[in-house]
């Protein structure tokens, strides 16, 4: 079966390569060079990486004669999942969503946020030494709320180039970003919150594999609260839950 996957995350590239080694055709799309080094890691997969708007999408899955597309995009990525869909609906292609298990949260301390607008005003009510755990896609929405102009934000990011140079056009010092690949230990997480006097942690339920269920572990042995933006809410045609669900899946179509 010919295969458009969108891959942009750890777990969408495993399932590249389970796709591949169970004997399918597969195109795997990112957007950044670091995603598509380490996909060039997997023998026969092609790669698309040019950012496509839902259009462009419906056309390559048109002219290339793809029978699925499968969206293991990341649980946040709200707008290339919604193009994904309208792509597959126009082109008349199967959709799968490959959906990533959320981290069930037992403790007190959570409070949950429908945006970064509102993570920005409920954790300047908890604290001013914010620590921000979210990514580098959103900064400016978070950095930019009236609320939090008066309190002290520490940015853990992905140390790239274009990250680092995002920071600072949005007004971050060094001092204020910790420049890190996860995933990261509790112990790590410990001390990293240690270092940077945090009062109160701002994060997304990424799942296990994006490090949600060792920042709560922190939070708890530090007595922290903890804002979770929630994910958003999109109604996806089919959904899997594990890289065998998907290839259940795909018999179906």
């Amino acid at each position: 079966m010919k295969i458009f996957l969108i891959a942009g995350t750890e777990d969408g590239r495993k399932l590249a390569n389970f796709l591949l080694q169970n004997n399918h055709k597969i195109t795997a799309s990112v957007v950044s060079d670091y995603g598509k080094k380490l996909l060039e890691q997997y023998e026969g997969i092609e790669i698309n990486d040019k950012k496509l708007n839902a259009g462009e999408l419906e056309k390559i899955l048109r002219e290339k004669n793809f029978d699925t597309l499968v969206d293991a995009s990341h649980p946040y990525a709200e707008n290339i999942s919604q193009n994904a869909i309208d792509a597959c609906n126009n082109a008349k292609i199967f959709y799968i969503r490959y959906e990533r298990a959320e981290v069930e949260f037992d403790y007190k301390k959570i409070f949950h946020a429908g945006n970064y607008e509102q993570a920005a005003k409920i954790s300047s009510q908890l604290g001013k030494n914010i620590f921000l755990t979210t990514g580098s896609r959103n900064l400016k929405n978070f950095l930019q709320c009236e609320e939090i102009k008066n309190c002290n934000v520490t940015a853990r990011i992905l140390p790239t180039s274009e990250v680092l140079a995002e920071c600072e056009n949005l007004g971050l010092s060094p001092k204020q970003i910790i420049a890190l690949q996860g995933k990261f230990s509790v112990e790590l997480n410990v001390e990293l919150l240690k270092h940077a006097q945090a009062e109160v942690i701002v994060t997304k339920n990424s799942g296990e594999i994006g490090g949600a269920d060792t920042k709560i572990a922190a939070a708890k042995i530090l007595n922290l609260p903890v804002v979770v933006i929630d994910r958003p809410k999109i109604f996806y045609p089919n959904v899997a839950k594990s890289f065998e669900e998907v290839l259940n899946l795909m018999k179906t179509c």
